[in-house]
């Protein structure tokens, strides 16, 4: 089995800090796969609030979850606090992809590494929307020319 590898797009420029609740932990007595995918969100949903978005309005478009991939590397437990930095990449015609990189606070020991591709959506009309121009010009670099 390849071992899955995300490269990260430098800078993260946002941090989200979550703690690891007790219901966040598994049976195997540490942070669980369904629990990271929550943590995600949460960390989504405060990345895109910094900059005057939600997932209902982000910029003229409601957003959907189209993609997801996760890169574990090591265990988190109950009572560890992530740092969880996010990012934009590559920006589509519809869609975006967020990056997430998930460190312990305590000692910056790398959790693990994610990307969603966010898909723009008009929920009024049940179907996609183009990528909203305050979106694009939040995160991306235009020039002046």
């Amino acid at each position: 089995m390849s071992k899955m590898k995300i490269e990260l797009p430098e800078p993260l420029p946002y941090s989200a800090e979550l703690p690891v609740r007790i219901t966040d932990v598994n049976y195997g007595g540490h942070l669980g796969n369904d629990a990271l995918v929550s943590l995600l969100h949460e960390a989504r949903v405060a990345f895109l609030g910094h900059h005057g978005f939600s997932e209902g309005d982000c910029g003229g478009a409601g957003i959907v979850v189209s993609e997801l991939e996760i890169a574990y590397r090591a265990e988190a437990f109950y009572g560890d606090v992530l740092s969880i930095a996010v990012g934009v990449g590559a920006i589509g015609r519809s869609r975006a992809d967020l990056f997430y990189r998930v460190e312990r606070s305590a000692d910056a020991r790398e959790i693990a590494r994610a990307r969603t591709t966010i898909a723009f959506f008009d929920y009024a009309a049940r179907r996609p929307r183009r990528t909203p121009e305050r979106f694009l010009d939040t995160f991306c670099a235009r020039s002046s020319a």
